[in-house]
Formats: C-alpha cells, structure tokens, sequence
C-alpha cells in the first residue's frame, strides 16, 4: 500500500468485491475513504478489515444495518486496534450465540411443533392443540422461546 493508501480498484482486487460493491459498503457507513487532491478515494488498511468483515457477516446472515451498526463504534480518526476490535466483538459473539442458540432450537424441533399455528401434523395438536400458541402472539411462538401451555 502506498503513502497516499489503496485506490478503489486496489481494494476491489484485494477483497474480490466489484468497485461497485465497495461504493455500495461506503454508502452504508462500512468504509470511510478519505479523497486525494484530485478528489479520488483513498482506503486505508482498516478499510480491507472492514469490508472483509461485513463480506463474513453477511455469508453468515447478518444485516448490513445490524453490521454497519458495530462498525460504527470503530474509531473514525485513525486504524482501529486490537482493544478496538474486542471492544466491538463483544457486542457482536452476542449476536452470534443468540443465533447459535436459534438454529439449536430450530434444530431441535424441526420434526415437531414449533408453535407456528399450522395445526397439519397429527403431532401438531398434542403440542398445540386449538392454536393454544397464538395466544402468545405472531409467529413460531415456540421456536422463539415461549413454553407451551399445558
């Protein structure tokens, strides 16, 4: 990387992403290049961290909002650090054990009732007989967290 940091293209060959991709991420807040002289953008190192942890984030499902959201916290000013980075991971491996925690549960009772109403397994109305769930409101009420009623 020179003195003057990476172009746009250089960031593209970098991080495989389409310059159109990299202009898409800096609409939402993930890189912040800063312009030369002649009004080209300049990315820093940081700004290959960045990119490459929202492209990880969102393979794993994570919104861009929700990504943007903790990459926010990153200083602005200069290359964030290791403290910086842990400070930010915090927050976001509770966002990861919440899904871990959902995709379990999901896989737990996948081949049961998970409290969404459907009522069209024969299994169905032992566990949620007469759409008991909807009293809990919308959704796979069981598959959320709610107990069901016995």
């Amino acid at each position: 990387m020179s003195r003057q940091g990476l172009t746009i293209g250089d960031l593209a060959a970098r991080t495989g992403l389409a310059v159109s991709a990299i202009r898409f991420y800096e609409t939402h807040g993930i890189v912040r290049p800063l312009r030369n002289q002649g009004g080209h953008r300049r990315y820093g190192g940081a700004d290959l961290r960045r990119l490459s942890f929202a492209m990880i984030a969102q393979r794993l499902g994570f919104p861009l909002a929700e990504i943007a959201g903790h990459l926010a916290a990153l200083p602005a000013d200069r290359a964030p650090t290791r403290r910086d980075w842990a400070r930010i991971s915090k927050g976001f491996r509770a966002g990861i054990d919440a899904r871990i925690a959902q995709l379990q549960a999901l896989g737990d009772t996948l081949d049961g009732c998970i409290g969404c109403g459907c009522l069209s397994l024969d299994r169905c109305t032992l566990y949620n007989a007469g759409d008991r769930a909807a009293r809990k409101g919308q959704g796979p009420r069981y598959l959320m967290g709610d107990e069901p009623e016995v």
